[in-house]
């Protein structure tokens, strides 16, 4: 009976901790509310950002955060379409992606203390363009690809402790840049990343060249065996013909002296 009672307390007892842990769970896979409160200026920029023919959304239902996008406008985003994010505090993801901005127009998103998304590939920008970068504190992820940028570009950004991701990906930077880079902000991931690359290309050649030298290997040991067990057939083949030459030459000396003794006796049988 107390083993009984002993059991059963143990099963509540794990079923309470595991009642535990599910609500634990439950909170962490809730995402904290963002509130917002939108002041007149934001408002009247948000309107403007979508004459322009921008895009304002919220970040998620509890995260009243914005995100702007203008890489889905029909014509050319120029500059000008920028300036309505002075005013624009809470946005945390910027889209200007093959627009056709220039370093002037950054100047317009320099304020964005908050922003942490900015895609740029594939736009006019230059290193000039990132020096108003240097304040985005929260910056997290910056794509480049495609543009003018070059190590002095990417020097400028190494104040940006909180950059996690940047794609450099068709740009000047080198290898050299990007050392420097990395050294700047320990916990960046630039991609590609070109040291990394050529490492890999390096192994993968070495890979390639051990795997031919494994099949020349293996195909020229195929080829002597094969050599070898010819040689073994036609020499037991030989051997086998020889043999049976022999056993006839063999059988005919046999028959021959048969033949001979038969000769003598006829011959002795004459005599008498």
């Amino acid at each position: 009976m107390n083993r009984n009672l002993a059991i059963s307390a143990c099963v509540v007892g794990i079923v309470a901790v595991g009642n535990v842990f599910a609500q634990e769970k439950a909170k962490e896979s809730v995402p904290a509310k963002v509130e917002v409160t939108l002041t007149p200026e934001n408002k009247a920029a948000i309107e403007a950002i979508k004459k322009f023919g921008g895009a304002v959304l919220e970040v998620a239902q509890t995260d009243k955060r914005l995100e702007v996008a203008y890489h889905l406008t029909s014509g050319k985003v120029t500059d000008e379409f920028l300036v309505p994010l002075k005013d624009l505090q809470p946005v945390v993801s910027l889209n200007l992606r093959e627009t056709e901005i220039t370093d002037a127009g950054l100047a317009n998103i320099a304020g964005l203390k908050g922003l942490q998304r900015l895609h740029l590939e594939k736009t006019k920008i230059t290193d000039a363009g990132l020096t108003h970068l240097k304040g985005l504190e929260n910056l997290e992820y910056l794509n480049l690809y495609g543009t003018e940028v070059t190590d002095a570009g990417l020097a400028q950004l190494e104040g940006l402790k909180k950059l996690k991701r940047v794609y450099s990906w068709q740009t000047k930077v080198t290898t050299e840049g990007q050392k420097k880079f990395k050294a700047a902000l320990p916990g960046v991931q630039i991609i590609p990343d070109i040291e990394l690359e050529a490492k890999k290309e390096a192994e993968a050649k070495v890979r390639a060249e051990e795997l031919a030298k494994a099949k020349a290997e293996a195909e020229a040991k195929k080829k002597a065996e094969e050599e070898a067990k010819k040689k073994e057939e036609e020499a037991k083949k030989k051997a086998e013909e020889e043999k049976k030459k022999a056993d006839e030459e063999k059988k005919k000396e046999e028959e021959k002296k048969k033949d001979e003794k038969k000769e003598e006796k006829k011959e002795e049988k004459k005599d008498k």
